[in-house]
């Protein structure tokens, strides 16, 4: 009993739903961000659950926008939830949250490209680079229009053990376009296998997780939507710089597949 006790206490009291709260505040998704929000709470639990357990665990959560990824997040057990979010207009909402999770939500606005995640949370979580990641957990839907070069941001990092990886091997959990997605976890000899591809699987371990169809937004995207877990390796699989690698697989890809040797001629 004392255990599901404890488990209960991670939920969310009585609050309006995200769908209210859009009404509420007048929130609408705006094109030019990108934004699309996922309001089914069946959806963004799952999205949670790619993650692992997240029982007493850091997260960041990377543009909450209404709020329903976060309530999930919170619902699961997060201890220490950061939520980093650019646009004025859902912070009220976000800090309604915040009111009903004393000491477990804070609010970041703010850029996550600028975002200094390495000053976010206490040193003290951290573990070495060659045991199991730490406790921590990068999670978001992500913006289309800043998904993949988010994505390039925080390999280098992972590759330089730098931001949110001087804490350790921290794994991520993240939303992309469906394609973006098939490239990221596309595996040698695909169609799909790209500059992407490798660039990511040469430092992660990268699973598509599940594909959410793009009804489930609002807006409806003109696309489906994957979620992609990464889990840093302990040892990279190219012994070089990132910059070096980089320039070499973006020369690489330059050409059309069948003419891809010409790029490290």
């Amino acid at each position: 009993m004392a255990a599901s006790g404890k488990l209960a206490s991670f939920r969310l009291p009585p609050m309006p739903t995200v769908g209210e709260l859009i009404k509420l505040y007048n929130l609408r998704a705006e094109k030019q961000l990108s934004q699309n929000f996922l309001l089914d709470m069946k959806l963004t639990d799952k999205i949670v659950r790619q993650a692992g357990s997240l029982r007493d665990a850091h997260v960041c959560e990377v543009g909450p926008g209404p709020g329903g990824l976060t309530r999930s997040i919170l619902n699961a057990g997060a201890a220490d939830l950061i939520v980093v979010e650019k646009d004025t207009r859902f912070i009220p909402g976000l800090k309604l949250l915040s009111e009903g999770a004393p000491d477990r939500l804070r609010i970041v606005h703010g850029d996550i490209l600028t975002y200094r995640m390495d000053k976010g949370f206490p040193a003290n979580i951290s573990k070495p680079w060659e045991e199991d990641p730490p406790n921590l957990h990068i999670i978001g839907n992500l913006p289309f229009n800043v998904s993949t070069p988010l994505m390039i941001k925080w390999l280098e990092n992972i590759a330089n053990r730098t931001g949110p990886f001087v804490y350790g091997r921290t794994r991520l959990t993240l939303t992309f376009q469906k394609e973006v997605a098939e490239r990221l976890t596309a595996s040698t000899g695909s169609k799909q296998r790209s500059r992407l591809s490798i660039m990511a699987q040469y430092l992660c371990t990268v699973r598509n997780c599940f594909t959410i169809p793009g009804r489930a937004f609002v807006p409806k995207p003109k696309v489906d939507v994957g979620v992609v877990h990464f889990t840093p390796l302990v040892q990279p699989q190219i012994q070089h710089p990132f910059k070096l690698v980089e320039k070499v697989i973006r020369n690489i890809f330059q050409f059309r597949r069948k003419y891809c040797h010409k790029g490290i001629e």
